[in-house]
């Protein structure tokens, strides 16, 4: 993929103020403009989640997303991911029009594109660390010749080559988040996003899961983007995007 020869800026704006960095000039794998997503309040008022101005993250970059509870973190991910649409705004995953896509259509793109590694892993407790990453491959339409080879490739890598077999309750936690990124990998995503991927294991097992989410996405130039509260993760990254609360609710 072609790279840009300018520098691209973005810029955040909360509560009024505007910040502006610049990408590294890759092209863009995200591309967000003027981006708002407000929940109803019980008071008949509107609660804003996310206010975001502009950002880019270009192809193969790696950044962490940092700020407060209810700075609006996990949202954005969420919107990345197509798991909850915009109220107003562009956002774009690749060439993909995101926030025109209806509910069927972003499930598709999600399937083919996008990886996601949840904090509390969602492994399906039923299934072993294997079927956990075959049934994700299934339900996102499988592309592989072999899934099943493919499935315990993946696993191998992520260090449970002998835990095949093994449903979640059988698997320490940081076993379990392991399983949780070889299913996020598994259809080939050129953008993997991880919501505090580090916040339910220990110390050990939490370098362990960056360690392969950095460079399982490096390898295959995969955009990453990490959402964490950890300054120890943050530091893992050479961009660092930085979110505030957006604001209080208003009617």
């Amino acid at each position: 993929m072609a790279y840009l020869a300018r520098r691209v800026h973005w810029k955040v704006t909360f509560l009024g103020h505007t910040r502006h960095m610049a990408s590294t000039g890759l092209s863009p794998a995200i591309r967000i403009h003027d981006v708002r997503k407000v929940y109803p309040s019980p008071d008949g008022g509107t609660v804003t989640a996310l206010e975001l101005d502009a950002l880019e993250i270009g192809q193969g970059e790696a950044v962490a997303l940092v700020g407060p509870s209810g700075s609006g973190k996990t949202t954005l991910l969420h919107v990345l991911a197509g798991i909850t649409p915009v109220s107003s705004g562009e956002v774009w995953i690749g060439g993909d029009a995101v926030h025109l896509l209806p509910e069927p259509a972003r499930d598709r793109l999600r399937g083919r594109q996008i990886g996601i590694v949840f904090q509390t892993f969602n492994l399906l407790g039923a299934f072993s660390a294997l079927e956990n990453v075959l049934i994700a491959m299934s339900m996102a339409g499988n592309r592989q010749t072999d899934p099943r080879r493919h499935a315990t490739d993946l696993l191998a890598r992520v260090g449970l080559g002998d835990r095949l077999g093994h449903r979640p309750n059988q698997l320490s936690s940081g076993q379990q988040q392991r399983v949780a990124i070889a299913r996020a990998l598994a259809n080939g995503p050129s953008v993997v996003l991880a919501d505090e991927p580090t916040a339910h294991v220990d110390e050990t097992s939490a370098s362990a899961v960056l360690d392969l989410l950095q460079s399982e996405c490096a390898d295959r130039g995969a955009t990453l983007v990490v959402s964490t509260h950890d300054p120890s993760v943050r530091a893992r990254f050479s961009r660092v995007v930085s979110l505030s609360r957006p604001g209080v609710p208003s009617n």
